[in-house]
């Protein structure tokens, strides 16, 4: 796992380890932003393979 994760990152995967059919509104107000940032991120941590 990258060394350079933010706070906001180790939420969203927190919250995904937790319940992985989250949807990405449903994440997003879990981890307080809105849902494009919020489905941005997810997508740049799955291409860093984490």
């Amino acid at each position: 796992m990258p060394e350079n994760l933010s706070e906001t990152d180790k939420k969203i995967l927190a919250a995904l380890q937790d319940n992985c059919d989250l949807t990405n509104t449903e994440l997003a107000k879990i981890v307080g932003l809105s849902t494009a940032p919020c489905w941005r991120r997810v997508k740049r941590l799955g291409d860093l393979g984490v």
